[in-house]
């Protein structure tokens, strides 16, 4: 999965667009938990969100909807 596949998959499950990385580094990691992604494809997908501007939160409680 590439950044454009999972941008597309978060509009689609959540009908709006994302309003910045974070969010879709959260939704790609709900897909990791969740079994529909794997190890790879969720370490790639984090290592071109942290390059966009994605950050890991400190405090578990600021993860976006969870």
């Amino acid at each position: 999965m590439n950044m454009a596949e999972l941008k597309n998959k978060f509009i689609a499950v959540k009908d709006y667009e994302p309003t910045d990385m974070n969010e879709l580094l959260c939704f790609a990691r709900q897909m990791y938990l969740r079994g529909e992604i794997t190890i790879a494809q969720y370490r790639d997908l984090v290592r071109e969100l942290e390059l966009a501007g994605a950050y890991k939160p400190d405090n578990k409680n600021e993860y976006i909807g969870l």
